[in-house]
């Protein structure tokens, strides 16, 4: 993007080799930046001719320090209209709050991957319609490691959720397949707690987060002098996790040449780092995700179809947020009371409007997106309630607010009474519903499901072990 198209980014930053890593992303898609090393200067820069021209600021919260919140606020009442990105080495829920509060757009933690900065500004900066409530946020709040904490009732859900826990006590490869923001990360971490090797080394590479000419280093390690650069020895992911299990999260990533040697180990065993003369060998279970389906992308020779043999030993897919609306419900209030525990938040309610309006969206980030969602109206939120208002962003995109339809009055909180062709469910499929939904409301506590469907711990379990609900289902 060249002449007065060029967008101008202003970086307040004081780390010389941030600085040029930064600039060099923005680069690729036409951003040219201009640096301030600190907070008066980046005032001062605001008018400036460059200053006039800037599309966004990415503040690096050590620069300010605990100032960060008053520098947001003093640069949004100079330029309401810029979009503020804010750095940050801490992952404190109440930090976040803070800085969005003081008029922050996005709160990005160190260290940030090259892809989630880029999408971060190309949100920020979107011109046809506003999306600031729509984009997706890091998350900043931890999520328990177990299958009770994955709410939902879709029968394609709960089927994934059950191969899940079947496929955790075995030591079979495992791959999870689905959109961005559907929860594969957080499968595959419960599956890892609930496995044999819950105890062995366990390690995430995101690959969409590692250069490409990184990537073979990273996984099977490398030997000094094995290229340009190498001066120390680097033990891989792949040996780090001997005994344990190795998460390749966007496994698609891999190259072919990549794609042929993690085959390899796979077939004999043996990893052998970069530039050494002999492997090791190694027992380590390897959990993959794609946001790809890979046979189709093996079906065009774009993935290796031995090497998805191995790794889809179990193959489990994850389906859309929009294509389990009836879930909306219960996941919104999940979110809510995990959001209420966080510092400087509350626990809130919401209205049926708000919700007919949330499951009136088709959600393409999905779960994570519809958690970001919450968490950008609960900040901003000054009433006991989330209502329609809660949320500007989605009544613009779907204009006037959609009436409820015959078929969402069949629904309960994420319980559907009705079959496709009108006839009620049997009883026993509906009260397994309820039971599971209960589970999921009450975090596992069975002693508080029990009390709040009116029956006893002994007949729970019963209920149970008749309706074949595994504990970890």
């Amino acid at each position: 993007m060249a002449g007065s198209e060029q967008r101008v980014l202003m970086l307040i930053d004081d780390e010389p080799a941030q600085c040029r890593l930064i600039s060099a992303l923005a680069a690729r898609e036409g951003w040219r930046t201009i640096v301030a090393g600190d907070p008066d200067t980046a005032i001062a820069m605001l008018g400036t001719r460059a200053g006039m021209q800037l599309s966004a600021i990415i503040l690096d919260q050590w620069v300010p320090g605990d100032d960060a919140c008053q520098l947001i606020e003093e640069l949004k009442r100079r330029r309401p209209a810029l979009p503020i990105l804010m750095l940050t080495t801490s992952a404190s829920p109440l930090l976040a709050v803070e800085a969005m509060r003081a008029g922050a757009t996005d709160y990005l933690i160190k260290p940030i991957a090259p892809d989630r900065l880029l999408e971060a500004l190309r949100a920020a900066t979107e011109g046809e319609k506003p999306q600031d409530e729509l984009q997706p946020l890091t998350e900043k709040i931890p999520a328990k490691l177990d299958f009770e904490s994955m709410v939902g009732n879709e029968p394609r859900f709960r089927t994934a959720l059950a191969q899940a826990a079947k496929a955790a006590r075995g030591h079979g490869h495992v791959l999870i397949e689905g959109e961005s923001g559907t929860g594969k990360e957080m499968l595959l971490r419960a599956m890892h707690a609930a496995s044999p090797r819950a105890k062995a080394p366990f390690r995430i590479i995101n690959l969409a987060g590692v250069p490409a000419n990184s990537i073979e280093s990273v996984l099977f390690g490398h030997e000094p002098a094995a290229f340009a650069g190498a001066f120390d020895r680097q033990i891989g992911a792949l040996q780090q996790c001997d005994g344990g299990t190795l998460v390749l999260d966007e496994v698609d990533r891999l190259n072919d040449t990549l794609q042929a040697k993690l085959l390899e180990m796979l077939d004999c065993g043996i990893v052998r780092p970069l530039g050494a003369s002999h492997g090791f060998r190694i027992d380590v279970r390897l959990l993959s995700a794609s946001n790809l389906p890979l046979e189709q992308l093996a079906s065009v020779g774009k993935f290796s179809a031995a090497l998805l043999d191995r790794l889809g030993h179990t193959t489990i897919k994850l389906p859309p947020l929009r294509e389990r609306a009836g879930d909306i419900p219960a996941l919104t209030r999940h979110f809510l009371a995990r959001i209420g525990d966080q510092p400087g938040l509350r626990h809130l309610s919401i209205t049926d409007s708000a919700l007919s309006l949330l499951k009136a969206y088709d959600w393409p980030g999905n779960v994570r997106q519809l958690q970001a969602v919450l968490f950008r109206a609960a900040v901003f939120c000054d009433q006991e309630a989330l209502g329609a208002d809660s949320f500007p962003q989605l009544s613009e995109l779907l204009g006037e607010q959609p009436q409820e339809s015959d078929a969402s009055m069949h629904e309960g909180a994420g319980v559907l009474l009705y079959t496709e062709d009108g006839n009620l469910r049997p009883l026993e499929e509906i009260e397994a519903d309820v039971i599971r939904l209960a589970i999921g409301h009450y975090r596992g506590r069975m002693t508080e499901v029990a009390r709040r469907l009116g029956i006893g711990r002994s007949t729970l379990y019963r209920k149970l072990a008749d309706l074949g609900i595994e504990s970890a289902a």
